[in-house]
């Protein structure tokens, strides 16, 4: 399960409105030890305030899931993880966080992305492959 977040490339983001509902995003990210980073890059936005960010300082509790998706079902296989975000938007942790993901992702190698880097505190892994196999958090 671990292997497979690490090694994956793309996840989604939950976070909660200020109304209470699910606000979901893709986003790239990199994993270190029991932390998740992503970060605001260089695409295009509606608003240079992001929605996810605002969220997540409001409401921290956040759930992300990896997964993988092949049209041969017996190659499925998904990992959830819930956890509390904080916004960082200078200091050592958010430049770790942004050289990890430059390593990780080529192209941020030459249009790296900025502040602020959401962290995600990992509380509890939880993942699915198609044998039915669940795994818990350890």
């Amino acid at each position: 399960m671990r292997r497979r977040a690490l090694a994956a490339r793309v996840a989604r983001l939950a976070t909660i409105d200020p109304d209470g509902r699910p606000h979901l995003v893709p986003i790239v990210f990199v994993i270190d030890g029991e932390t998740l980073y992503t970060a605001v890059d260089a695409k295009p936005k509606r608003s240079p305030r992001l929605r996810r960010i605002d969220n997540a300082r409001d409401r921290p509790d956040v759930v992300v899931l990896v997964d993988h998706y092949e049209d041969d079902w017996t190659q499925l296989w998904w990992v959830r993880l819930r956890g509390r975000a904080r916004v960082l938007v200078n200091g050592e942790e958010a430049e770790r966080a942004l050289r990890l993901l430059s390593v990780k992702y080529e192209q941020y190698r030459s249009d790296g992305p900025g502040p602020p880097v959401l962290a995600v505190d990992i509380g509890e892994w939880y993942g699915w492959e198609s044998s039915g196999t669940a795994e818990p958090s350890p």
